[in-house]
C-alpha cells in the first residue's frame, strides 16, 4: 500500500469511528506498514521517535490502541510476552519461533478458515480466528534451543 493510500485509508477509517487523523497516528501506522515484523509498542516507539522527537511511549500505546479498535491492525499476544502489532488484516495464523523471538505470518487458505468455523457448535458465529503456533523455524531447529537472540523480524 502506498503511503498516500495508507494515509487516506487511515483518515477515512478514523473518521468513520468519529476520530481524526493525527501526525502521531499517521507515523505509528506507517511504521507498522513499513516493517511487518510484529513489533511491540516499545519497538514502535523506538522507530517513530526519530521522526517525532516529542512523542511519548504513552502516546504510542494510545495510537496502537486506536488502530486496533478501528480494525486497522491486529493485536497479537503470546503467553506472558508484550503485545505485538500486525497490519496483515487477512485471516492468518502466526508462528512464534521460541529460539529467536521472531514472529511469522502463516497464510491460511479460505477453505481452512471455513472448515475451522464449521467446528463451532450450532448457534455460534466467529468474527475472527486467532491461531498461534509455537516452535522452532527450520533455520533455528539446527541451533541449540538455549541460543536466544530475541530478534524480531
Amino acid at each position: 500500500m502506498s503511503p498516500n493510500h495508507a494515509n487516506e485509508n487511515l483518515s477515512r477509517t478514523l473518521a468513520e469511528s468519529g476520530l481524526r487523523s493525527t501526525r502521531q497516528r499517521e507515523v505509528v501506522y506507517a511504521s507498522l506498514l513499513k516493517e511487518r515484523d510484529h513489533p511491540t509498542a516499545e519497538e514502535v516507539f523506538a522507530r517513530v521517535k526519530p521522526h517525532l522527537p516529542s512523542i511519548s511511549l504513552a502516546t504510542v500505546y494510545n495510537c496502537l490502541e486506536t488502530l486496533v479498535q478501528c480494525s486497522l491492525v491486529k493485536q497479537v499476544n503470546f503467553d506472558r510476552e508484550p503485545s505485538r502489532y500486525c497490519p496483515n488484516l487477512q485471516e492468518h495464523a502466526h508462528f512464534h519461533d521460541v529460539s529467536t523471538g521472531r514472529i511469522y505470518d502463516v497464510e491460511l487458505e479460505p477453505a481452512v478458515v471455513e472448515k475451522l468455523k464449521e467446528a463451532l457448535p450450532a448457534g455460534f458465529e466467529a468474527s475472527g480466528i486467532e491461531i498461534n503456533f509455537r516452535g522452532l523455524s527450520e533455520p533455528a531447529a539446527t541451533r541449540s534451543f538455549h541460543t536466544s537472540t530475541h530478534e524480531h523480524a
